[in-house]
């Protein structure tokens, strides 16, 4: 099945899920920001070096960034054009139920009259 905006039902699952977790949602702000290595990414939380590359990797599947070898380094760096595919998919998710509280505006409205 297809979500919304062109989206499976498999991407929506991992976009989702890689944004439930508050490290992997830094991890995503301060790559939009930057690009960090995961060496450095690692540096800023109390995990280790391997459950950051697995954060990354979480990411990386659904979208949401993306790594690039440089030298002996891999550089992650966030991916607006994911972030914008996971905006759509809220907002398509928003105007549904936008669309339902009119009908049901306009629903009680005609009762009224």
């Amino acid at each position: 099945m297809v979500v919304g905006n062109d989206l499976t039902d498999d991407e929506v699952d991992r976009i989702f899920r890689a944004l439930a977790d508050a490290t992997r949602r830094d991890i995503v702000r301060r790559t939009l920001v930057g690009e960090h290595s995961v060496s450095q990414l690692a540096q800023d939380y109390d995990v280790s070096f391997a459950a950051v590359q697995k954060h990354v990797a979480v990411l990386e599947r659904a979208g949401l960034v993306t790594k690039a070898a440089h030298g002996r380094e891999r550089l992650v760096r966030g991916n607006p054009a994911g972030i914008q595919r996971a905006r759509a998919l809220l907002d398509s998710y928003e105007q549904l139920w936008r669309s339902r509280i009119s009908r049901l505006d306009a629903l009680l409205e005609h009762d009224d009259h």
